[in-house]
């Protein structure tokens, strides 16, 4: 296994399932960055642009089957002058999707391959639990391990009470308080990012992602801006999702910020909701919904102030959404199934036809 490759993230499991690539002369590489249909790939040589074949182009049915971003391509070098070309995306172990903007029922690939996602929030004026709610179970159908990052500690009186209030909701999952004015306040981070290691930030525009990515590398890579006075959030500094390979090893993966961030797949919420999932134990009826049953502990729970309304609310919220949207898929593949025997219906009867004159 090469070394070069090895501090990219490149395992046992993927070098298997290049095997038949290998054999055919192309080369393993992982994709940085996507712009515009064309790549940029970093490999054992080094960075090189490339695209997708034709061959990959025709065989994706959808849009999450074209490489993203932390994804292991197989590449055919270039022929003489020109760019590299991407023949087949390797098996993801772990993805972050949303939905795709302009279709509810399309899949957008975010990031693939990642180990550990930090769900960036800022202690500022725009934070918001319940924004880092859906993060939490957008994480949790991720694959990766979420860890919490409060930012910007120095700008609120009391960091760790904030801290504690989200411990408190989140259960088990880290949360590391930091600060960028101070300096190596990050390097509590580094824990999670050791050779061959993906991590990913995620977060709203504002909250500092770039700032800790500047950090981590040691100097000034991604632009950074400071917030607006009036609500703490700031412009989208990044543009486009990177992969960005740490000089110890190891790889991040920066996000353009994105306030609202639509939920793909229908996992859990109770993963994102571990007290309420704790307390659903102690509910009269074993499929309590938390909405109007008797002797819901829930309710209780927030009646006695022990859960804060909000937090019930946002459960329930995003219940409803994953509903929605699984409703919205399932009517998009009938469509889809009976556009297919459509086609396939007038194809049997046009060779019907043609046998029929024969």
């Amino acid at each position: 296994m090469s070394t070069a490759l090895f501090r990219l993230g490149w395992t046992t499991a993927l070098a298997d399932a290049f095997a038949p690539f290998a054999a055919q002369g192309l080369f393993p590489a992982r994709v940085a960055l996507e712009h515009t249909h064309i790549y940029r790939v970093i490999g054992e040589a080094g960075e090189s642009l490339a695209r997708v074949s034709g061959r990959l182009r025709h065989r994706a049915q959808a849009r999450a089957d074209f490489p993203a971003v932390g994804d292991w391509v197989a590449v055919h070098p270039p022929e003489r002058s020109g760019d590299s070309r991407i023949v087949a995306v390797l098996p993801r172990r772990s993805r972050f999707s949303r939905r795709a903007a302009g279709d509810p029922t399309e899949e957008q690939v975010v990031a693939a391959n990642i180990d550990t996602v930090f769900l960036v929030a800022g202690l500022d004026g725009d934070f918001n639990p319940r924004r880092l709610e859906r993060y939490l179970l957008v994480a949790s159908e991720s694959g990766a391990t979420p860890v919490v990052v409060l930012n910007k500690a120095d700008t609120v009186p009391d960091p760790e009470a904030m801290a504690d209030t989200v411990r408190a909701s989140i259960g088990s999952i880290p949360v590391h308080v930091v600060s960028c004015r101070v300096p190596r306040a990050v390097d509590v981070l580094r824990q999670y990012l050791g050779v061959g290691q993906t991590g990913a930030l995620l977060g709203s525009s504002g909250v500092g992602k770039s700032t800790i990515v500047n950090q981590l590398i040691g100097y000034d890579l991604l632009k950074t801006e400071e917030v607006r006075d009036s609500d703490s959030r700031g412009r989208h500094t990044s543009t486009a999702r990177q992969l960005i390979p740490l000089p110890e090893g190891g790889v991040l993966i920066d996000t353009p910020g994105m306030r609202e961030l639509q939920l793909w797949e229908s996992g859990d919420v109770a993963t994102a909701f571990e007290d309420i999932d704790a307390l659903s134990a102690h509910c009269k009826f074993r499929d309590c919904r938390h909405r109007q049953e008797p002797g819901c502990a829930v309710a209780d729970a927030v009646a006695s102030g022990a859960v804060v309304p909000g937090r019930l609310e946002s459960y329930h919220k995003l219940q409803d959404e994953q509903a929605h949207h699984a409703r919205q898929v399932d009517q998009r593949a009938q469509i889809e199934e009976r556009r297919r025997w459509k086609v396939l219906t007038k194809a049997a009867q046009k060779r019907t036809k043609e046998k029929g004159r024969d």
